[in-house]
């Protein structure tokens, strides 16, 4: 299951991975937890929210990925217990052994709301007395955790971010690509808003820079594993049994975890 905040985050950082699971055979899930409600420069709030779930409908069944509604409008990500319960609901409902999400650290407060809300709701799904809206029964899966990487690699204090994995994208860049692509009304939005003068190029930017910095990938999205306590065994790494060849753990990564 990929968890984001807006609708094609989870395009930028984590489709690739979401691809090859698929490919692997496990059933996959898309959710965007904030609806895009601000990503319009002239369009209204309820105009936008309809274009980008359609968008985002689409994007989902370019993946393969089984769509599920977003919780909020956007900068409305907050962490508080009433939108906890709601997303803990579908974490519940989907019962997820992989959890992508964003990292901890990144250039704005939905992202890292986002991610927080994700591990709470990953981290409660075994808790009979923790209640989500909809009520729906505790599960018992282990389910590992895997933070993507910032957009610019970087964190909001501009320290450059490392990956603890690389997973080799090339293979699905194509449809990765297609995906973001379905997101049309966001060119005009990112070039206004952040300067991205086109969002397919800086995405394939990111995924080349990865890449490179895998030593070994063309193309290559990031991931650093969470850490495991309350949420499965010391040594589970299904995205590394999944992908094979495909997953690359960075060498001085691997070296830490052994010393822990």
């Amino acid at each position: 299951m990929a968890i984001a905040a807006h609708p094609d985050d989870i395009e930028f950082t984590m489709a690739g991975t979401l691809l090859l699971l698929r490919k692997a055979g496990y059933e996959t899930h898309y959710l965007t937890i904030a609806n895009g409600s601000c990503g319009s420069a002239d369009k209204s709030a309820a105009e936008i929210r309809k274009i980008r779930r359609r968008e985002s409908r689409e994007a989902a069944r370019v993946l393969g990925a089984q769509f599920h509604e977003s919780l909020v409008n956007d900068i409305e990500i907050v962490y508080d217990v009433k939108l906890l319960r709601r997303l803990a609901g579908t974490v519940r409902q989907v019962r997820p052994n992989v959890l992508l999400i964003h990292s901890p650290h990144d250039y704005m407060e939905d992202h890292t709301n986002a991610c927080r809300l994700a591990v709470t709701a990953a981290f409660t799904r075994g808790m009979r007395n923790f209640k989500t809206t909809p009520q729906r029964a505790a599960t018992d899966q282990e389910v590992t955790l895997y933070h993507a990487m910032p957009h610019g690699l970087r964190d909001a204090l501009r320290k450059r971010v490392a990956p603890g994995v690389f997973v080799d994208t090339a293979s699905v860049q194509n449809l990765k690509k297609a995906a973001l692509a379905c997101h049309r009304s966001q060119q005009q939005w990112l070039d206004k808003s952040q300067r991205l003068n086109s969002y397919l190029q800086a995405m394939e930017r990111m995924s080349l820079e990865l890449g490179s910095i895998s030593g070994r990938f063309a193309h290559a999205e990031g991931w650093r594993r969470h850490l495991h306590f309350g949420f499965c065994a010391p040594e589970t790494d299904p995205l590394r049994e999944a992908l094979g060849e495909k997953y690359l753990v960075h060498q001085k990564y691997e070296r830490a975890l052994e010393e822990i």
